[in-house]
């Protein structure tokens, strides 16, 4: 033996839902979806992942941030990546997100209305609306500026439209930043979730419901979470009511 390592063998994604034609897989948190301007030397995608791991050519019907977690769409034949793509485009596709964010907001239920720019080199602001749902809020012995203690919330977050970043962007605009947020959170309560060993931006695509792009019949597809969002849930489940905490997902 020469002691020459052979190659990696990669993690498979989780399958949430397989069809002949498509798929939704589980994408975990720190994992690009494809080659990008943004992927600076990174050489493991999940578009690359998935071709292996299906055996077979995929087609990515849209895309997560590298930092978040949950149900990713995927065709493999052309025909069905452009039924789905006009799904998506027209709002057919309903897409649920969990959110830990900064703050107790004043309502349970509450949307966002505020306009984005595409990211960078792309300055012009387009419509934006996403939903918001509290499934719960939790308080921790934890001083944050001039309070003794840290509010934080458990959000559901339904966006309408599909803008760069849209969820995490308008929770900075309403003051209720994202928790592990590096680009548009606050770095005192990131860091507050680092000593509780929680290191990942708690946001997590747990759903997707779309009708079949040939059959029409409803297809929903749920992404289990990882052990880092289920320790932030940890978190709500300790300081919740007993029938909040059992209502609460995962």
């Amino acid at each position: 033996m020469n002691g020459t390592a052979g190659p990696v063998a990669l993690e498979r994604l989780p399958v949430c839902h397989e069809d002949p034609d498509f798929a939704v897989v589980a994408k975990p948190a720190g994992l690009m979806v494809h080659d990008s301007a943004l992927a600076r030397g990174e050489t493991d995608f999940a578009a690359d992942r998935l071709r292996t791991q299906f055996g077979r050519p995929v087609f990515l019907v849209h895309r997560l941030d590298r930092a978040t977690s949950g149900c990713l769409l995927l065709a493999f034949n052309r025909e069905t990546a452009s039924a789905l793509g006009k799904t998506l485009m027209a709002g057919g596709v309903d897409k649920r997100y969990l959110a830990v964010c900064r703050g107790w907001p004043a309502d349970d239920r509450f949307s966002i209305d505020h306009p984005l720019d595409g990211g960078p080199g792309k300055p012009e602001r387009k419509p934006a609306l996403t939903h918001f749902e509290c499934l719960a809020r939790t308080e921790l012995a934890v001083p944050s500026a001039q309070f003794p203690s840290s509010r934080y919330a458990l959000l559901r977050a339904s966006p309408a439209t599909g803008r760069f970043r849209q969820i995490r962007r308008h929770l900075k605009h309403a003051s209720h930043h994202l928790v592990g947020d590096t680009s548009h959170g606050d770095g005192r309560h990131n860091r507050t979730f680092r000593a509780l060993g929680i290191h990942r931006m708690l946001l997590h695509a747990e759903r997707l419901r779309f009708p079949h792009p040939h059959g029409g019949e409803p297809v929903d597809a749920v992404a289990p979470m990882d052990g880092g969002f289920a320790r932030a849930m940890a978190l709500f489940r300790a300081s919740s009511t007993a029938n909040t905490a059992d209502a609460l997902p995962g």
